[in-house]
Parts: structure tokens; sequence; C-alpha cells
């Protein structure tokens, strides 16, 4: 199933299908739970972020090809870090080039898991019971934040905008994760160009893993690491500036596109 989350002609937050000519139709029931197609199709106003998450958790050097041109070693195990919840957008919504740290913001793919129930010590195998779906997310981070000025990866990852996610929820029995294809584009230019075959930890490793370090709260966005091909590793390095656009790509789930404009 596609599901997308949008807000009506009527100011009411909804999930739905969406329809060819712009509509949805209608999903009735708990988003965590089971949601249920309805008659009823209406206009989306305004569409919205899949999810409204308790928690992001995002992942570092998740693809090979990105520990290699990073020049860090392999990771034994999933290296951790967490995104303020408010850095959501939606689709279409522009990325901020915050006043704090305007210069080097980068892109970064990345394919989004979505938790549907509340998961602690699952197993890779029982992983999937657990998650409602997968999307596409930009991990936007400011490198001078997160490498230089910081130490550390908080606030360069967590500026308002910095996780943009959409523009659908694919359900899992709709998708391959371990085996998709995930894109940026900039300004039309392909810049990253990778596959999810890449990871180093697959989709319930992940989810498994996660779980046995904290509760996984239903809502629960899980950014799975990005591909080779990121500006601030570029020569010369290439930044989001005033103006641009960047469109996250991942075969099966969709395009997730935002404008980029300075704060």
């Amino acid at each position: 199933m596609n599901i997308v989350r949008f807000v009506d002609e009527d100011g009411q937050v909804r999930f739905g299908q969406p329809q060819p000519d712009g509509s949805a139709r209608v999903l009735e029931g708990d988003a965590f739970d089971r949601l249920r197609p309805t008659d009823q199709v209406v206009r989306m106003a305004k569409r919205l972020a899949p999810v409204d998450p308790p928690n992001v958790f995002a992942i570092g050097l998740n693809y090979r090809q990105h520990a290699e041109e990073t020049g860090a070693a392999l990771p034994e195990a999933p290296v951790i870090f967490i995104k303020a919840n408010t850095s959501v957008a939606p689709p279409n919504a522009p990325i901020l080039l915050p006043m704090a740290a305007p210069d080097e913001v980068d892109y970064e793919a990345e394919l989004a898991i979505v938790i549907g129930r509340m998961a602690r010590d699952v197993s890779p195998g029982e992983a999937f019971e657990y998650v409602l779906g997968f999307t596409c997310a930009n991990d936007v981070s400011a490198r001078d934040c997160q490498l230089r000025l910081d130490k550390q990866w908080a606030r360069g990852k967590s500026f308002d905008t910095f996780c943009p996610l959409g523009p659908v929820l694919i359900t899992p029995d709709q998708i391959d994760p371990d085996h998709a294809g995930i894109r940026t584009v900039l300004n039309g230019k392909v810049m990253q160009d990778s596959n999810t075959g890449d990871m180093i930890f697959g989709c319930r490793e992940l989810v498994s893993y996660l779980s046995h370090q904290f509760t996984l709260l239903p809502g629960t966005v899980i950014c799975t690491g990005t591909p080779s091909g990121v500006g601030f590793a570029r020569k010369p390095p290439v930044f989001l500036r005033d103006g641009d656009e960047v469109t996250i790509e991942i075969d099966g789930v969709g395009r997730l596109t935002n404008p980029v404009i300075r704060q």
C-alpha cells in the first residue's frame, strides 16, 4: 500500500492513498495499527511528511563506498546518532540554510524506515513485523558544525528543515528495501547513484539492533545511511546554495523534492 499524510480542505490531518489526479482515497483506522481504505476521495490541500515522529534515529557510515570516500574504516556495529524531530520537513517545503551555519550544508539521500508498533529487543527475523513502511529521507547536514566547530553531530544534523521525508510511505510488502536504487539529483545533475545493497547493515539488522538499545515507539523514523557522492567528499566540495533544488529518488518509493533557500 502507498500511504500519504496530508491536510484536507477542512484543515483535518488525514492518511490516504494517493490518486493520479492529486486527490487521495481516505484511509481510516490507527496509522500505527491497521489502516483501511474507504470510499471517500478528497482533495489534498497540503502534503505532510508521512509521519510526525517521536524520535529520529540515524545511521552513519552505513554504505561501503561512502566509508571509502571519507577514508573511514568500515564500522563493526551501526554508528547511531539522533536528529531532532523538529528537523522533519514535508515534500516541497524549503530546506533552510541556517543563519548560524549557511555555508557548508550538504545533502544525503537515505532510505527511511518507519516503525509501526512499539519494538523492544526484537530479532532480525521478526523486525519487519514492527515496520509500518519505508520512505525517502534527506539527512541534511551542516558539515562545518558536524566536523569542525562542534566536534559532534547534534547541531549540524538537527537544524529546522534538515530532515525532509516523503512523498509517500510504502508498506513492506511493496518493496525489497535492501535492494533498491537510490539517488540524489541536484539542479538536474545526479550526485549520488547507488543501491541499498551497498549497505553494511541491512534494514532488518538495523531495526533489531536499535531495538536492543532503545524502545522504538510507533512512528519512530530510522534513517539508514547515505551512499557515496556526498558534497563534502567531492573535489572541490559541493554544498547547497540559495535557489538550489534537491531531489532524493528511491526506486519503488518515489521522489522527494525540496527547494533550498537562505534563512
